[in-house]
C-alpha cells in the first residue's frame, strides 16, 4: 500500500493575492509531492507500507535508524493538514467551542494571533507554527523545526502555517512576518 498523494482542497489559484499560483506549483505540485513520492521509495517492501501516515510518524518519530522515514512522512503529512488550514474564504475566527478555548487558553482571539504569529516569526530556520490540544482539552501554541510535528509528541494538530522560505519566499521574500499576519487575517481555516 503506497501514501497517497492528496488533492488540494481547492484551486491552486485560489488563494491569489495571498499565495500566489506559482508558489502553490512549486511548494504541493514540487516539495509536497516529493516528500510523498519519497516516502513511498523509503517503505517500499517494509512493514511501514502496510501502514497509514500517521501511524508511520507515531512509530518512526525519535528513531534515528528512521529518519529519513519520519521526516518525508511528517513533512507529507505536515503539509495535507496545512492545505487543509486554509480557505479562500479563511482568516475568520472560529466559533463555538473552540473559540471559547482559545478565549481561556490565551485570553482572547487577538492574543492568540498574537502568540502564534510570534511563535511563527521566532522558529529559527525552517519550520512550523501550530495551535494544539492535548488529551486534556487544553490549547497550547507550538513551534516545531524541520518535519517535527505534534503527532509526535501525542498532541492534537488544530492549525498550522508553515514557515519553511518555500512556503512564502516566491510571494513575500525575506517577509516572514507578513506573511504569517496574511495567513491568520485572509486564509486561516478553524
Amino acid at each position: 500500500m503506497a501514501v497517497e498523494f492528496p488533492a488540494l482542497p481547492y484551486s491552486s489559484d485560489a488563494l491569489e493575492p495571498y499565495i500566489s499560483t506559482t508558489t502553490m506549483e512549486f511548494h504541493y505540485g514540487k516539495h509536497h509531492k516529493a516528500y510523498v513520492e519519497n516516502l513511498n521509495k523509503l517503505i517500499s517492501g517494509t512493514p511501514f507500507a502496510d501502514l497509514t501516515l500517521e501511524e508511520i510518524i507515531k512509530e518512526t518519530a525519535g528513531e534515528e535508524k528512521y529518519q529519513a522515514i519520519f521526516n518525508n512522512a511528517a513533512q507529507a503529512w505536515n503539509h495535507n493538514f496545512f492545505w487543509n488550514c486554509m480557505s479562500p474564504e479563511g482568516g475568520n475566527a472560529p466559533k463555538g467551542a473552540l473559540l471559547k478555548k482559545i478565549e481561556k487558553a490565551f485570553g482572547s482571539y487577538d492574543q492568540f494571533c498574537e502568540e502564534f504569529t510570534n511563535a511563527a516569526t521566532s522558529q529559527f530556520g525552517s519550520g512550523w507554527a501550530w495551535l494544539v490540544e492535548d488529551k486534556e482539552g487544553n490549547l497550547s501554541i507550538m513551534k516545531t523545526s524541520n518535519a517535527d510535528n505534534p503527532l509526535a509528541h501525542g498532541l492534537k494538530a488544530l492549525l498550522t502555517v508553515d514557515v519553511w522560505e518555500h512556503a512564502y519566499y516566491l510571494d513575500y521574500q525575506n517577509r516572514r512576518l507578513d506573511f504569517v499576519r496574511t495567513f491568520l487575517t485572509h486564509l486561516a481555516k478553524f
